[in-house]
Formats: structure tokens, sequence, C-alpha cells
């Protein structure tokens, strides 16, 4: 038996006991789900095909993980314009472990968790989950940064000898700051 389901905006072809990726599905490992939009079921003998669904059928499966899809590089170019853009994408996926097909009129061994009808969330339930990541967070109050001391003067001297300059300014410079110095060894003496 296998049956043709639609999930993620993509068809897959499973049967019993198929592990399958799809598009991510709301969800933790090990939890059940249930797949309602079955397009088509063969049983051996009999086809049936939906229109656009079949009604009442559905697919049990558990999630066996929460994964990403390897990396895929976008790169983008204009020729003879040196404009060039890279940027990657990894899909979000959802592992899963097909385990029973049931027919229109058939019961479930065991019940699903949650469905695999995907909804948007309301605003009142984030609102909700805002709320209680909120006191989860501790809030310390920010030590303002330590104040650099200030930079030391360079000697006019020790300027004179790295910067390029003539040999001129060079020696009108050390002779400013040797000035400078003796006159700060009069003042403090």
């Amino acid at each position: 038996m296998f049956a043709v389901i639609k999930t993620g905006g993509k068809q897959y072809r499973v049967a019993a006991d198929d592990i399958i990726s799809v598009e991510r599905l709301p969800g933790e490992t090990g939890d059940k789900i249930e797949i309602d939009e079955v397009l088509m079921l063969e049983d051996g003998a009999e086809t049936r095909i939906g229109a656009p669904r079949i009604e009442g059928a559905r697919v049990m499966a558990t999630i066996v993980d929460q994964a990403r899809a390897p990396k895929i590089v976008v790169f983008k170019k204009q020729r003879r314009k040196n404009h060039r853009r890279t940027k990657g994408h990894r899909q979000l996926l959802t592992v899963l472990r097909i385990g029973e097909i049931l027919p229109a009129d058939a019961q479930p061994k065991a019940k699903p968790k949650a469905k695999a009808a995907v909804k948007a969330p309301s605003k009142a339930a984030t609102a909700k989950k805002a709320e209680a990541k909120a006191p989860a967070k501790k809030t310390e109050a920010k030590k303002a940064p330590a104040k650099k001391a200030p930079a030391k003067k360079a000697t006019a001297a020790k300027d004179a000898k790295t910067s390029p300059t003539t040999k001129k300014s060079a020696k009108t410079t050390a002779s400013k700051a040797k000035a400078a110095e003796s006159g700060k060894d009069a003042k403090e003496s």
C-alpha cells in the first residue's frame, strides 16, 4: 500500500516505514503527527484518486529529526560591472518515518500528538511566548567602560628622528624641544 501526500507545497509518494525529509513541521523529535492531505491511495487492487484530496484518509508519521539541508550558494554577477554578490541558504527540514496509511474508514492504532496542518501562530500565542521569555533574561546594569589614560606627549626630538622632514626643520624642532625641557627643569627647581 502506498499514498501520495502533500506537505510543504510538495508531493511525496510514501509507504509504511519510509523515511522522508520534508519542509519544517512544528514538533519535537519523537512526536507523532497526522498528515491529512492525501492525494492518492493505492492498495494492491484498488487505486483511489482524490479531487483534489481523499476526504478522511490520512497518514500517520513520527518525527525522527529536525535538521537542516546542506548549504547552497547563490551567486549573482553582472558582467563588466564589477558587481558580484554571494549568499548562502540552508533549508530547515523535518525527517519523518511513515507509520501507517489509513483509508477514509480506518481508525489509527495510536492517537497522534499534533496535526501536520501548519498554521501561523496567533498574535496572542506569540505575545504569551514573549512574556514567558522576558523574565528568563537577567538584566544587569551595564558598567561604563573604564576611561583611558591620556596619550603621552612624544618629544619633538623623537618625532624629528622618525618623521620624514627636512634636516633644517628637524634641527629646529629638536632645539625647541630641548629648550622646552630645560625651561621645565628650571621651573621645577
